[in-house]
């Protein structure tokens, strides 16, 4: 039986990731920050639980230790609060830390790491995104999983580790933070109030959170390689998904598309090019 070691096992997505290893009789070893133990939810599958005040500040020695037995990894933790993370320098910190980790997995004969990339490595520019699109990261977040994916791309091979690097779009789904787009239109439709948006027109690549993480099992426990697009590959208009949501309340005229001005940066179109094998 497999043994996968789950870094942010509590978190957004891997909770879920969590729920689809153990649904699949996976021996799992979820990884958490301190004071989250109660939020693994308890299973005969859950071989034991990890836990630190910070992940990313542990050493290679301490990793290898937690990795003994371990033969997959799935590094999903990583910094994410809504409105900082793409500029944070934490994300220096992350990097370092799963440099560790990514260290401490070789000493301990891991055969599989998976790792949680982003749709923002790509040059976005580009509109519809397939693997083979140039990196061109815009953000100390982006720059900072888009080294992490050049590092070990070629290290963990040349280790004899197997390397997959699930890149993802733009997810939304039950546990949300209420900050992003999806948890504001329902918290504003439910209340009856009004919805103040952009023009709405840019084209997205939404999937929910539950069929993400139900991929990235199947690719961890494949032996899928390389970079992987973790996407729907269907465009839709933020306009197209908030008027779905209204629609769930019958309240479309809250809606109030230019309330709030484009971001001049933000691309027209990201799309994503499914490439993974389920």
């Amino acid at each position: 039986m497999t043994t996968v070691l789950l870094t942010g096992a509590t978190g957004f997505v891997g909770s879920r990731i969590l729920k689809g290893l153990v649904a699949r009789g996976v021996r799992v070893v979820p990884v958490v920050r301190s004071g989250k133990e109660k939020f693994v939810p308890i299973s005969e599958n859950v071989e034991r639980i990890v836990s630190s005040p910070d992940i990313f500040q542990e050493s290679v020695e301490w990793w290898a230790a937690q990795c003994k037995g371990v033969d997959t990894v799935i590094h999903v933790a990583w910094y994410a609060e809504p409105g900082k993370y793409l500029m944070s320098e934490k994300n220096m910190d992350c990097l370092a830390g799963s440099l560790n980790l990514a260290r401490g997995t070789v000493i301990a004969g891991v055969k599989r790491w998976v790792g949680i990339g982003t749709c923002f490595e790509y040059d976005i520019s580009v509109g519809k995104l397939s693997i083979d699109v140039p990196l061109k990261p815009l953000t100390p977040y982006a720059g900072a999983k888009a080294s992490l994916f050049t590092a070990l791309s070629h290290w963990l091979p040349s280790q004899s580790i197997e390397f997959a690097w699930c890149r993802l779009f733009y997810l939304y789904g039950e546990g949300e933070d209420e900050r992003r787009l999806v948890p504001y239109l329902h918290k504003q439709l439910s209340k009856g109030e009004q919805v103040e948006l952009t023009s709405g027109t840019q084209i997205r690549d939404f999937l929910d959170v539950s069929e993400a993480a139900r991929i990235i099992v199947r690719i961890a426990l494949s032996e899928q390689r390389g970079p992987i697009n973790v996407c729907s590959g269907v465009p839709i208009t933020v306009r197209q998904l908030a008027e779905r949501i209204a629609d769930d309340y019958a309240r479309r005229e809250l809606l109030k598309f230019g309330a709030r001005k484009d971001n001049i940066v933000d691309p027209a179109m990201v799309l994503g090019i499914p490439n993974y094998c389920l």
